[in-house]
């Protein structure tokens, strides 16, 4: 038999610093009401799956219930052994999810078993083959699972239906076999359904099928603009391509000919000096022409005057009347005399007028060494701008060649190079023209790829849509193969417990139920029409229904008791919780002698209140032992 030796509670719930001793068989634990019986219980469940953290359904989970509200520990120590000998000890920190494992040598063995990342080390399950719902379903026997009103003798009854139905006293094997039919129609649905979800999907499938064919075509179409649209994009390329080379050459060209533009007003600066140096020299050659017609005035003025000598020479050898000789000479004496004062006045203006005009001479011809001292800076200058011109031509041409050599030859780039301004212009006009018309066509092409775009999205949808609705539909198929399998096993199984299982429970209730009863009900038989019946002392059968709330209390335990032995290799203890409280003495003294002979293999932990238990087995000499808390 597995056997618990001993317990050691540090802390748990409000139990603290407490050792209690057990034995084989019997063992009778006896404390008042809120004495902390149901506490020790708990602690053995928690110490062989530990204390969860999850409420599942409680207003407070196993962990907040029994954590101390004063003891510093929060932790005990069981002792147990196996059917094959072997002896353990654990020790558990409830705060920590894996306990510390000893084997009967006190050496540590944690590691040896299973541990699962949510619920921890498994070693009791390893051990005994038997979960934590499965211990709490069959090895422990609370009150309130034995304890029925009469409104509730119909539950007590269906779940003794259940256990000799299907194994189990929550599943109801008619139950589960219409809700797997019902699951099967609500969330499958057959050929002959409407609206189910089977029925939808091929429905879905139909019409996606239908959008597909409709939608074929469109990958063909497709092609063709992509194709379209990259050798439109090409053009595009090209076309910016030179246009971005006419700019830089555009550039170029304009930056020449800001170049020239100040080579030409430099141009015009030396020409203007050169004028300035004409118009100097003529001033000086002017003063030369006003002295030479001077000149040819006193030559007159000779000629006059000699012609009056001569006639003045003449009257001498010519008889002419006295007054005209007179006025001849007087007129000959008056010219001399203003001559001479005109020479006299005229010389005196001449040599005042040339001092200026040496003066202004020299400043002529200073000013005219000046401007062609400037004329020749300017044309140094212009001859190195002009060189600089050339240079930056040269090595812009370069750039530009390096720059665009991928796509344009040099005989193309030098074509454009030696245009003028006007016709780069009119090209690169042009080019943009172009360039806008294939940009409107891309767009347009762009337009008609989206349009066709979004009809193959719809395709690509309508054949994810038509993928996941065949999955959908496998899915179903698959939940319908599953639930006939699972219908097929249960219907197996179901024939295997009426066969096999159910037999052998109904006879040890038999069995069971004539002992408890002092012979009123002698027999005890299952079927799925009727349900449980017993037989009466005068040969009736009876359903369970008709019988006492006691009576039914009594067929629900027996049945627990019977399946202890079946769920595990182990013979495993049994725990009943004041599972007599409402047992009448006879009735009593009936159940603790027939568990006392028939479960001597097991080891029995009866957790009461009461004194009765104490009483009756004390009266029937039997062996046990008492644990007072």
């Amino acid at each position: 038999m597995l056997k618990i030796n001993f317990l050691k509670i540090n802390g748990f719930g409000k139990i603290k610093n407490k050792e209690i001793n057990l034995k084989d068989n019997i063992n009778l634990i006896y404390g008042k009401n809120e004495s902390g019986k149901s506490t020790i219980l708990k602690f053995i469940f928690c110490m062989l799956y530990g204390a969860s953290k999850n409420k599942n359904k409680k207003e407070i989970s196993d962990f907040e219930k029994y954590k101390p509200w004063t003891a510093e520990e929060y932790s005990g120590k069981i002792n147990y052994i196996l059917d094959n000998g072997e002896e353990f000890e654990i020790f558990r920190e409830f705060s920590r999810k894996n306990p510390k494992i000893y084997n009967s040598n006190l050496e540590e063995i944690s590691k040896n078993f299973n541990i699962d990342k949510n619920k921890g080390n498994q070693f009791f399950y390893d051990q005994t083959k038997i979960d934590e719902l499965l211990f709490l379903s069959t090895n422990i026997v609370e009150q309130q699972e034995v304890v029925l009103d009469n409104n509730n003798q119909s539950l007590l009854t269906q779940k003794i239906a259940n256990i000799l139905s299907s194994g189990e006293d929550n599943t109801s094997y008619k139950k589960v076999m219409g809700n797997l039919s019902k699951k099967l129609i609500e969330e499958v649905g057959t050929d002959r359904t409407v609206g189910r979800p089977l029925n939808e999907v091929e429905e879905k499938i139909i019409e996606l099928r239908k959008t597909k064919n409709e939608l074929e075509n469109c990958s063909t179409v497709y092609q063709e603009i992509k194709q379209n649209k990259i050798k439109i994009e090409k053009d595009i390329k090209k076309i910016d391509e030179k246009i971005n080379l006419i700019k830089e050459i555009k550039n170029f060209k304009e930056n020449e000919e800001t170049e020239n533009e100040k080579i030409n007003i430099n141009e015009k600066i030396k020409n203007d000096y050169n004028e300035k140096i004409i118009d100097l020299k003529n001033k000086i050659k002017n003063n030369k022409n006003i002295k030479e017609k001077n000149n040819k005035k006193n030559i007159i003025n000779l000629i006059l005057f000699a012609i009056l000598v001569i006639l003045n020479i003449l009257i001498n050898f010519i008889n002419l009347q006295k007054t005209v000789e007179k006025i001849i000479i007087y007129i000959s004496i008056i010219y001399l005399i203003l001559n001479l004062l005109i020479y006299l006045s005229k010389k005196y203006k001449e040599k005042k007028i040339n001092k200026i005009k040496n003066i202004e001479k020299i400043k002529l011809e200073k000013e005219i060494e000046i401007m062609q001292e400037n004329k020749n800076k300017k044309e140094k200058e212009i001859l190195n701008m002009k060189e600089k011109i050339l240079q930056k031509n040269n090595n812009e041409l370069n750039l530009i060649k390096n720059k665009f050599n991928n796509n344009f030859n040099n005989e193309e780039i030098m074509n454009l190079f030696y245009i003028d301004l006007k016709n780069i212009n009119n090209q690169l006009e042009e080019l943009n023209k172009k360039y806008n018309d294939k940009k409107i066509e891309l767009n347009t092409i762009n337009i008609n790829e989206e349009e066709i775009k979004n009809k193959l999205e719809n395709k690509f949808q309508c054949e994810e849509q038509l993928e996941y609705f065949e999955e959908q539909k496998q899915e179903l198929l698959d939940l319908e193969k599953s639930i006939n399998i699972a219908k097929e096993a249960l219907e197996e199984a179901y024939n295997e417990m009426k066969n096999e299982i159910t037999p052998k429970f109904t006879k040890n209730l038999s069995l069971l139920i004539e002992k408890i009863s002092s012979g009123k009900y002698k027999k005890a038989n299952f079927d799925s029409e009727y349900g449980l019946r017993v037989e009466k002392e005068n040969g009736e059968y009876i359903g369970c229904n008709n019988l006492s709330i006691g009576t039914i209390d009594q067929l629900y335990l027996s049945l627990r008791l019977s399946a202890m032995n079946e769920i595990s290799g182990e013979k495993m203890p049994i725990i009943l919780d004041e599972s007599f409280a409402y047992f009448d003495s006879e009735r009593l003294e009936n159940i603790l002698k027939f568990i006392y002979e028939n479960y001597k293999e097991n080891q029995i932990l009866i957790f009461t209140c009461s004194n009765r238990e104490k009483e009756i087995m004390d009266k029937l000499d039997m062996e046990y032992n008492f644990v007072e808390l």
